[in-house]
């Protein structure tokens, strides 16, 4: 059984592959999940990173190899 975290990140994991997304949209997945630590988890188990750009809006989010095989595998 799927917990509601995982789920969450899996949520999370799609939303990224959707499109192009900046750091400073990843900030409203921090805040609007604040007893829950989807985006920080993401980052710590090496699920998504962000290709640094010269601002938070210029920041790409992406997957990592890692972060793209879970999500196909849900």
């Amino acid at each position: 059984m799927q917990t509601a975290a995982h789920a969450l990140t899996q949520q999370f994991l799609a939303w990224v592959d959707e499109g192009e997304r900046s750091y400073a949209d990843a900030e409203a997945w921090r805040r609007s999940c604040p007893h829950l630590s989807i985006w920080e988890d993401a980052i710590a188990d090496g699920l998504i990173r962000f290709e640094n750009g010269s601002s938070m809006q210029r920041s790409r989010l992406v997957l990592t190899p890692r972060g793209r095989a879970l999500l196909k595998r849900a």
